[in-house]
């Protein structure tokens, strides 16, 4: 019942084919992307297939959504973490994506939900009893616990199975996993050990922060942060051992890019919730607002191309719906984020302008592959809801240059063009224009200045003594721009990088 012994690390391909990365990475939830069967759900032999549409995107990686047979069509609440939900495949198809995608130089991550099991897992079935070594997996009350506490997500924290309580920070349905258990942080080990050996390339590590932030009066307590930084520490040192380049990328929703530090080191990356939230703010109101500081926050406490920026994900409303449909608001987001340095996420869709607004199944319809919904392949787990026309799909922007898909395609290029928006060091000039975002970056060869115009309006921007060094203009993302000594003159919503 523990799961057995670790498997060795498989022979899948491990060589990538030559040429400039983009660091860029690509969240796909597998059954509303692409279905090869008929059945109308997406499956692993569907992201295969779409592997090619991907590497034209520019894309370097993707993250799976949970794979793992569940309790529910999100597979957040897992039952089986050494299988495939079999609604998207098996064994042999994860193996065949591995190797098809690893061919095309895509590393391919898997969403580990290790903070809680599924409550109809045979480990939490089996901990009911209270004689059965399982039950010490998982956290019980005692005649002292307070049973009306607040979990850290803001409900219950504790649910009743007979007589017992035990603790479930997210759900009733997601009992959590005790991790001052030896026997648990064992198995863990070995599932990561187990899908590594299966040829994935690393984890994105779900409510990383909950292994042991449990309650709402937790959440700036010291010794929690380093007991959850001393088990992420314990287990990378382990997935590294197996495979030295794995890759840890954490779900850890800070306020502030200061709070993300101490997470560096542990893990390779976190998710930069501070960033997503003032990139879609600075968009939507055509400012820079906050941005600036934030940016500098960033840039003392994150090290060089190690953030992991992106827009939006899988349990928030879509970048198109929080900008109110608005293309040109959009494009400059995207502008935004995929000139910053680190290795940035698209959630599947974005670059086809897809909406979708909460309840959270909204946020994961199916990918939109042709003007027609009912088109072959086109995933059917559930309705449309968000009323996007036959132009928002691949078929209809594939071949026009204009399009919002091609827009990703030539910030993506940028990126490989340029290493330096990879992992540059991050400095923040002294811009006061309200309407232009600007930032620099450098490396050992190369030495920029990215500037974006957030306005209707074309902006010119002065020059100060320091970034007149900038003197050319490498990359704009729309024809009008031009610089002089003293000043650079943008088209409205455009971008430029100058060297």
């Amino acid at each position: 019942m523990t799961g057995g012994a670790a498997s060795p690390v498989a022979s899948h391909s491990r060589t990538f084919p030559a040429g400039a990365p983009s660091g860029v990475w690509y969240e796909i939830f597998v059954r509303a992307w692409y279905d090869t069967d008929g059945d109308g759900v997406g499956d692993l032999n569907g992201v295969t297939a779409k592997l090619d549409y991907l590497k034209t995107l520019g894309i370097d990686g993707i993250w799976l959504m949970p794979i793992h047979p569940s309790s529910s069509y999100h597979g957040y609440d897992v039952t089986d973490y050494r299988a495939v939900n079999p609604q998207y495949g098996n064994l042999d198809d994860f193996h065949r994506l591995i190797d098809e995608a690893h061919k095309r130089g895509i590393r391919v991550i898997i969403d580990l939900v290790v903070n809680h099991t599924s409550d109809r897992h045979p480990w939490f079935r089996a901990a009911a009893d209270q004689d059965d070594p399982h039950h010490d997996w998982y956290t019980w009350s005692t005649p002292r616990t307070d049973l009306h506490a607040t979990s850290a997500t803001g409900g219950p924290a504790w649910h009743a199975l007979g007589t017992q309580h035990y603790l479930g920070t997210f759900t009733g349905q997601m009992p959590d996993l005790d991790f001052d258990t030896p026997a648990v942080r064992t198995a863990v080990t070995d599932i990561g050990r187990y899908w590594l050996a299966q040829g994935a390339d690393g984890f994105r590590l779900d409510a990383a922060q909950h292994i042991y932030y449990d309650f709402a009066t937790q959440a700036d307590d010291p010794q929690v942060l380093r007991k959850n930084l001393a088990w992420w520490s314990q287990f990378h040192r382990a997935m590294s051992a197996v495979r030295p380049d794995v890759y840890l990328v954490g779900e850890v929703t800070r306020e502030d890019p200061r709070q993300l530090e101490p997470w560096f080191g542990p893990l390779d990356a976190v998710f930069d919730f501070p960033l997503a939230s003032q990139l879609i703010e600075s968009a939507r109101t055509e400012r820079a607002g906050k941005l600036g500081g934030l940016l500098a926050r960033i840039a003392a406490a994150i090290p060089a191309g190690k953030d992991a920026p992106f827009l939006s994900n899988h349990d928030q409303e879509r970048v198109m719906s929080q900008l109110a449909g608005d293309a040109r608001h959009m494009r400059v987001a995207a502008a935004m984020l995929l000139t910053l340095p680190g290795r940035p996420f698209l959630y599947y869709g974005e670059e086809l302008g897809m909406r979708g607004t909460k309840p959270d199944p909204d946020l994961r319809e199916p990918m939109r592959w042709h003007r027609d919904p009912h088109g072959a392949g086109e995933s059917r787990w559930k309705d449309f809801s968000a009323g996007d026309g036959p132009a928002v799909s691949v078929d209809a922007e594939q071949q026009d240059a204009h399009s919002l898909l091609a827009w990703y395609r030539m910030l993506i290029g940028w990126r490989r063009e340029l290493a330096v928006l990879r992992d540059g060091d991050l400095r923040v000039p002294p811009v006061t224009h309200p309407q232009v975002a600007a930032w620099e970056l450098s490396d050992a060869g190369s030495d920029v200045l990215v500037v974006h115009n957030l306005s209707r309006q074309p902006q010119t921007l002065a020059l100060d003594a320091s970034s007149r060094r900038f003197a050319r203009i490498r990359l704009a993302s729309l024809p009008g721009a031009l610089i002089t000594p003293e000043r650079l003159h943008l088209p409205a919503y455009g971008s430029v990088i100058l060297e």
